[in-house]
């Protein structure tokens, strides 16, 4: 048996297990950095099994039995990792609720869970629960984070932990015995998928899903010990919520801050090794490095693209097994110091790399990074599989894939182009819901994921699709949307978001929101300084650049996937207005129903075949 096959046989029976066994091992090595008023504190695992053990307590204390639910709605922080632990170790298991979600959609997911206790993070939170406490005859308490106690239904944290605290000392054991008692088959975490059409669907995830991803990351080598990872992934999540598990196996460092505007802010302070994200946070980067380069204009800008090329024509190199030698080596020796070396140091300069999941990254903004020593291992998985199914790794990266499946874990592609996973990190289920769950999880655990690939000669896995996704044109022509987005993305460091459509119809067009940094960026450069956004993106000259790229993207496409019209949105889209989950993944139905009018004015009248 091999070492890695030796750590998935030989995982822990249940997450409280990996955690002690984690606060043994290492008691007084930091596991946690967090915000705490200007600065940044630490904390230990002894510390944190302190406050996790009387947060279960607390739990205990209230009558909370082995598999209840308990809900966190909250932003990712401290508090989050902390009540999450504390719940399983009390033998219960974590409903996780958006903090984005409105107070209809939290109050389904609170019931449809029957969860018992909820942890709140705010005032606000509070409030947008009190809106359906009629309807959540199970809660018997609320605890809030940073809210205030009102003496009977709403207790703070701190009222929790005295009253965990109360019981250990008549009772010490109570909360070991507790843990002790959770088996690996038991409910650890009810995850609701954000969806795109419908009411979400609880993702059952038992302690044995979230073992064996802890040990397939470990056995991977995808984080080591030495690691510091920087943590803002919403926790309600499952893409934020799998690190945590390789957290506990491997034993590194993890600094948590879910204010997504204080990522670039915190970088150059936390100084990370590692740090997941979803593709809109590289695109964005990307974008706002491009945009100041052209900005900087002259020799400048000249230089940046020189380095650029440059770089793409090393990763490539690389991609192809071979490293720069001569001429090349030296070329970017030059743009590595005059440009690469700087963007390292405004990441800290000690990252080894970042993990993308979620949704598709262009290929060219993969080669940027990784020209810039700063590779995306780009993965992939689903709520339904606990997130990660398949990874590249720092030895192993293969732009434009997602890498080999993980050790334990088995992946196929039927015969129509779908991808099949089986492994022990696959759901056991939705919840109250057999007959959904009948249509995606065979009796022998293959899931259906709904995705299109195809490995490669060398076993990586290509993603070429959603199943539901793809587009069939009236000419019988099919298109990947998300290809024809991802391409342009990376041509544009102006657009945030693009949805192609064209299913059913002769033609593809294209709905286009632009990111209101950038183009406002470039306005200031162009003579439209004082115009405001929304008429910034009806603008002609604005129409014009758009066009241009649009053009560019058409060269690189078969004719029948070309762009042959497209509109430019009054307003960016956001999770706030329900164009995007929360897990920053397009609301693609959502978004072509709420601009139908567009698009039918984009067709009236075409009478072009393709």
């Amino acid at each position: 048996m091999s070492v890695d096959d030796e750590l998935i046989t030989k995982r822990a029976r249940s997450i409280p297990v990996l955690f002690f066994e984690r606060v043994a091992a290492t008691p007084d090595r930091t596991a946690f950095e967090f915000p705490a008023g200007d600065g940044w504190k630490s904390m230990t695992w002894r510390e944190a099994a302190d406050r996790a053990e009387a947060i279960a307590a607390g739990l205990i204390s209230l009558g909370i039995e082995t598999e209840e639910r308990v809900a966190i709605l909250s932003a990712t922080r401290v508090e989050w990792i902390l009540a999450d632990i504390a719940v399983m170790c009390a033998g219960a298991a974590t409903t996780t609720v958006y903090p984005t979600s409105s107070a209809d959609e939290a109050g389904y997911i609170l019931g449809d869970s029957g969860s018992r206790v909820i942890f709140a993070e705010t005032a606000d939170q509070v409030e947008k629960v009190r809106a359906s406490k009629a309807n959540l005859p199970d809660v018997i308490k609320l605890v809030t984070f940073d809210g205030t106690s009102d003496g009977d239904w709403v207790i703070t944290l701190e009222e929790l932990e005295a009253a965990g605290r109360e019981l250990l000392a008549k009772d010490p054991e109570v909360v070991r015995r507790a843990a002790d008692a959770v088996e690996p088959e038991h409910l650890a975490t009810l995850i609701y998928t954000s969806g795109t059409t419908g009411r979400p669907k609880g993702v059952r995830l038992v302690h044995d899903c979230w073992t064996y991803t802890a040990v397939a990351q470990q056995a991977s080598g995808l984080v080591v010990p030495d690691d510091k990872q920087y943590l803002w992934l919403p926790l309600s999540h499952s893409f934020g919520k799998v690190l945590l598990t390789g957290q506990l196996s491997v034993g590194f460092e993890m600094a948590v801050d879910g204010r997504i505007d204080k990522i670039i802010e915190n970088l150059p302070v936390l100084r990370p090794t590692i740090m997941a994200a979803a593709p809109r946070i590289f695109e964005k980067v990307y974008n706002r490095i491009v945009t100041q380069a052209k900005e900087a204009g002259g020799a400048k800008y000249k230089i940046f693209t020189w380095a650029v090329h440059t770089g793409q024509e090393v990763s490539r190199s690389r991609q192809a097994g071979k490293e720069p030698s001569g001429l090349l080596a030296i070329k970017y020796a030059i743009a590595d110091k005059l440009v690469f070396s700087k963007l390292r140091a405004r990441f800290g300069g000690q990252l080894r790399g970042f993990v993308s999941g979620s949704a598709p990254l262009a290929p060219e903004i993969a080669e940027f990074f990784d020209a810039a020593r700063m590779p995306i291992l780009e993965g992939y998985g689903l709520t339904e599989t606990s997130a990660s199914s398949v990874v590249n790794l720092m030895d192993d990266n293969r732009i434009g894939t997602v890498g080999k499946p993980l050790p334990g874990t088995d992946v196929k592609v039927a015969e129509d182009g779908e991808i099949l996973v089986r492994s022990p990190g696959v759901m056991r289920g939705y919840h109250n819901l057999p007959a959904q769950t009948a249509e995606v999880l065979e009796p022998d655990g293959w899931l259906h994921t709904g995705d299109i690939g195809e490995f490669d000669d060398d076993g990586h896995l290509r993603i070429t699709d959603r199943k539901k996704d793809l587009i069939k044109t009236s000419g019988g022509k099919y298109v990947a949307p998300s290809f024809v987005e991802g391409q342009f993305k990376a041509i544009s460091p102006y657009v945030s978001q693009i949805i192609v459509h064209g299913h059913g119809r002769n033609f593809c067009t294209a709905l286009i929101s632009l990111d209101p940094e950038a183009i406002t960026s470039w306005a200031a450069q162009n003579g439209l300084t004082s115009t405001p956004y929304t008429e910034l993106v009806a603008d002609p000259a604005v129409r014009a650049l758009i066009s241009g790229h649009v053009d560019e993207l058409n060269g690189r496409l078969q004719r029948w996937e070309t762009i042959k019209s497209f509109a430019i949105l009054p307003r960016d889209l956001t999770v706030e207005d329900g164009d995007l989950t929360p897990s920053l993944k397009l609301k693609r139905r959502t978004v072509e129903d709420r601009y139908r009018n567009l698009i039918d004015d984009m067709y009236a009248g075409a009478v072009e075949s393709i």
